[in-house]
């Protein structure tokens, strides 16, 4: 980002810019952050600032972000696509010549893992912190930004009830804790005394680098280190990402009997359409919500 501010002419003009209207349409940091690297990317491949590039390099740069970044979500491609689409809006060019591709959902189903793989990595971390963090993703259906986000506060050992805080599209919810994990959270507490974050990133996170995704909390990749090398101790093979173990929790609640209602509230979804993907793995039904770790270790009470 920085490079393209001080190569590109305009371009630090034009990123504030977006910065604002990114803040004021009410999109979080993360949006800004992925949109802002990939205009950059594109102004400095043609030292030019984004919404200046001719409608045909365009297409041609597209073709290549296609060809290099060639994976099973096509992130980057989509990622590419969603920023241009925000700049030439907010520079007013929607009647410019460009045609940017319209982006298909993706429909293959989520990777899930069963109650036994749950168990197994849970049970794989030597640290207790990334064991609480585990137990917290899955237990509770977190994203990764919101178990980074958590503080003491928003625990509820009394209720057993966790607070997320500003979840996806600005929304706040409460999810069920269960047992074990409260006694977990309880002697992680005790034991590593968390001061501004539940997670709070290592020293060199905090100091070593400005902005960005490395502040005083865990930094989204210390998590997905954390998942990946539990993953590997406890040998599950299955292509999984820190959004699997969010699969996970809402397919093992909908095989327990939780209506799909009642998950859509847990997950925090705004439409019900995204929830319904869970359905073809059980059959839905009227119970009271639980944590899925409670069943996991029923004698915890």
């Amino acid at each position: 980002m920085e490079t393209a501010c001080t190569n590109v002419a305009g371009f630090r003009e034009l990123y504030e810019k977006f910065r604002q209207k990114i803040t004021v349409a009410g999109r979080g940091e993360s949006t800004l952050r992925n949109y802002s690297h990939h205009l950059a990317k594109l102004a400095l491949h043609f030292n030019d600032l984004p919404t200046q590039v001719d409608p045909e390099q365009i297409n041609d740069y597209l073709y290549l972000v296609k060809q290099q970044h060639n994976t099973p979500s096509d992130s980057y491609f989509k990622f590419t696509v969603y920023a241009l689409r925000f700049a030439y809006r907010m520079e007013g060019l929607r009647d410019k010549r460009i045609e940017l591709p319209s982006i298909k959902r993706d429909k293959r189903l989520p990777v899930v893992l069963s109650r036994e793989e749950v168990r197994r990595l849970l049970k794989a971390p030597k640290l207790l912190k990334h064991r609480v963090l585990i137990g917290l993703l899955y237990g509770c259906g977190l994203r990764c930004f919101e178990v980074r986000n958590l503080k003491i506060s928003d625990l509820d050992f009394d209720r057993r009830m966790l607070h997320v805080r500003q979840g996806k599209g600005k929304k706040d919810r409460y999810v069920p804790l269960s047992a074990i994990l409260s006694r977990g959270l309880k002697a992680y507490i005790e034991a590593e005394k968390p001061s501004a974050w539940l997670f709070n990133g290592r020293e060199q996170e905090i100091n070593g680098r400005a902005g960005g995704d490395f502040d005083s909390r865990y930094s989204q990749r210390g998590v997905q280190w954390a998942l990946k090398q539990a993953k590997k101790d406890a040998g599950i093979t299955k292509d999984m990402t820190v959004h699997t173990l969010r699969h996970t929790y809402a397919t093992h609640l909908l095989e327990e009997g939780l209506d799909i209602m009642t998950i859509k509230e847990l997950l925090g979804h705004e439409c019900i359409d995204t929830t319904m993907v869970y359905l073809h793995v059980a059959q839905s039904g009227r119970v009271r919500p639980f944590s899925p770790l409670d069943r996991l270790y029923p004698m915890a009470e």
